[in-house]
């Protein structure tokens, strides 16, 4: 029997959207190994968050330091990896976001524990199924060493329910803190009132065929009017006209919102990797046998030159009336 410990993001004292899909992978890998949840949460805040987390499992562990105040897997990973062992886990398990992606190999390293990334699905104790080829197929991974560390995706696992009653938080030391030689420089990013593309519920994307980036804007009309995040085809990206970090897809961000609208996104498999898991997709392309359409829930065939203009007409109108 062994316990779960779930590494969680948070941001000012709440846990991401992200973090409640590890948590619901982990409660599931938990009924496999017959342990409980334990949930850690690193880094400045961590203190303040661990009420919110409390909600979501039986026992919350909180790390805070001076010098975890930014994240760098150096000095995080020994921290993950020294209470896995102290809480008797038997899975380490992160979101595969930029950080999971980032942090797990290393603390794979520091436990000799094998690593199954970016996974779908588990089948059993040790044996988890994951998309490989851009998402056209699937293998399954079968880990043998006593200690699995796990990235699952968000958008595979539904965000994680409260529990009836709150844990316990426990705050631990960081101890010796050693970045090996890194050192965190500075942070490049960009600063919107806009909900962080990774956690919205609703998201606007814009392909090559916008053509300019100054184009762009009309999408984020849309966007303010729903309350959404923005995104971006790597077509869109790689051609400068948006900010990188608005990239979704296999090397971008992987989203599950309940709304996606593709605009002018033509869904090359790079793209539909990193958003097919959304509740509902909308698509708006000009050209009608882009393979977007065998996709989307919705589709119009339409210049989005037109349609979108007319599309927030209608939903001002709506909430005008409201």
């Amino acid at each position: 029997m062994g316990n779960i410990l779930a590494f969680c993001e948070f941001t000012d004292g709440v846990l991401r959207s992200s973090a409640l899909s590890n948590i619901a992978f982990a409660r599931e890998a938990a009924t496999h190994h017959g342990g409980e949840v334990i949930i850690i949460l690193v880094g400045a805040g961590a203190a303040a968050a661990g009420a919110a987390a409390s909600k979501f499992a039986p026992k919350v562990i909180t790390v805070e330091d001076p010098g975890l105040a930014n994240y760098l897997a150096e000095t995080y990973a020994p921290i993950v990896a020294r209470e896995a062992k102290a809480n008797n886990a038997t899975v380490v398990t992160a979101t595969a976001t930029a950080v999971g992606k980032d942090l797990l190999p290393r603390v794979a390293a520091l436990l000799d524990a094998g690593m199954a990334s970016d996974i779908a699905k588990t089948t059993g104790k040790d044996t988890f199924i994951r998309p490989i080829l851009a998402g056209n197929a699937y293998s399954t991974v079968q880990i043998s060493t006593p200690i699995i560390c796990v990235t699952p995706r968000q958008s595979e696992f539904e965000p994680a329910a409260e529990l009836g009653s709150a844990g316990t938080v426990t705050a631990s030391a960081a101890g010796a803190i050693d970045a090996l030689g890194a050192s965190f420089e500075r942070l490049d990013a960009q600063k919107s009132d806009r909900p962080d593309l990774g956690d919205a519920k609703v998201v606007v994307s814009g392909g090559r065929g916008m053509k300019t980036g100054e184009n762009f804007k009309v999408l984020e009309e849309l966007a303010d009017l729903l309350g959404a995040a923005m995104g971006a085809s790597r077509a869109a990206t790689d051609a400068g006209m948006v900010p990188a970090d608005w990239q979704v897809g296999q090397t971008g961000k992987i989203v599950a919102p309940n709304l996606y609208f593709a605009v002018a996104i033509s869904g090359a498999i790079q793209h539909l990797a990193g958003m097919k898991g959304s509740k509902t997709i909308v698509a708006i392309n000009k050209n009608k046998d882009e393979p977007i359409f065998q996709v989307a829930d919705y589709g119009l065939v339409a210049d989005w030159e037109k349609a979108i203009p007319e599309l927030i007409t209608e939903i001002k109108k709506l909430k005008a009336s409201r």
